[in-house]
């Protein structure tokens, strides 16, 4: 399309008028019943590199979203780079936009939002998410010393930094996942959610012959939150260490917590089969609920057989 001929669709759909963004808003997003994909692409392409107003910014970057056309990265990137506070939701978006098209050069500009501590919170958050999904092995190093950090302040950053380590899966990752799980252990704190999403990455780099990563997992098993002792049973499950079986049924056996326990019963049978149910289920050993929850189960497994 001629850059004229986009000005005037432009034009058409008010796109400078900021007096009703609402009815700019609607206007847009009915030109997908007009146009085909690729003159689509350069439209929206075109609103983005002209367009001044952060909610028809947001609507463009939507509408882009749907058609996912690499032709379209360039402008999200530019928007992302803006350092407007009234744009910080507009370069959120670009970076989800940015991830959804798993381009790789999009990595260079995430990493320098990320790694830069003045850069607004929910945009780092963003780029370490977008990160993940992009799949670049090119950002481990930077994601992990995002994690090491002690001093970033903050706690959530490292969070989602350890969840991308999970998704990308690379080795490197280990030993600082590790350390934190070690260095962390026993704290009801500000740090239960960041041990929680490392647990959870660990588990998704399934280290089955690493034995510090089990006995890291396994000590996590007494931790003081019931939930990252939930997701250090479930990444014991998905380890397929000889010994997974055994550090499960201690905690179905020994956890104080029948959600803990319920979460344990689950994990042994998908490991083991029905034969748990049928434990549990006729064992004084064992609470009513988790009795009644073993019932249930087997209950179901009859339905399936």
């Amino acid at each position: 399309m001629e850059r004229d001929y986009l000005e005037t669709i432009a034009k058409e759909c008010n796109l400078y008028d900021a007096n009703d963004v609402d009815a700019v808003i609607k206007k847009i997003q009915a030109l997908d019943e007009v146009y085909e994909r690729d003159n689509l692409v350069e439209i929206y392409s075109y609103f983005l590199e002209v367009s001044k107003n952060p909610d028809i910014l947001m609507c463009v970057i939507q509408c882009s979203d749907r058609i996912r056309d690499k032709a379209i990265l360039g402008r999200l990137l530019d928007l992302l780079l803006l350092k407007e506070d009234e744009f910080v939701n507009v370069r959120v978006m670009c970076a989800k936009a940015a991830a959804n098209l798993k381009d790789t050069s999009a990595v260079t500009p995430l990493l320098y939002c990320l790694n830069n501590k003045d850069e607004n919170y929910k945009v780092r958050l963003a780029c370490a998410d977008a990160l993940g999904k992009i799949g670049d092995r090119y950002a481990v190093a930077p994601l992990i010393d995002v994690v090491k950090d002690e001093d970033e302040k903050s706690v959530y950053l490292r969070e989602s930094c350890a969840s991308a380590l999970g998704m990308l899966g690379d080795l490197r990752a280990v030993d600082p996942l590790v350390s934190i799980l070690e260095t962390q252990k026993g704290i009801w704190n500000k740090f239960t959610f960041l041990k929680e999403r490392v647990i959870e990455a660990l588990g998704k780099l399934r280290l089955d012959d690493n034995e510090r990563v089990f006995n890291a997992l396994k000590n996590s098993l007494v931790d003081e939150s019931p939930q990252i002792r939930i997701n250090a049973i479930e990444a014991i499950m998905e380890s397929e260490n000889p010994r997974s079986v055994e550090t499960i049924r201690t905690c179905l056996l020994e956890d104080e917590d029948e959600e803990v326990k319920k979460n344990a019963l689950i994990a042994l049978y998908n490991l083991i089969g029905r034969e748990i149910l049928d434990e549990v289920a006729n064992s004084p050993d064992f609470s009513d609920n988790l009795k009644m929850e073993a019932v249930s189960m087997i209950s179901e497994y009859e339905e399936d057989e």
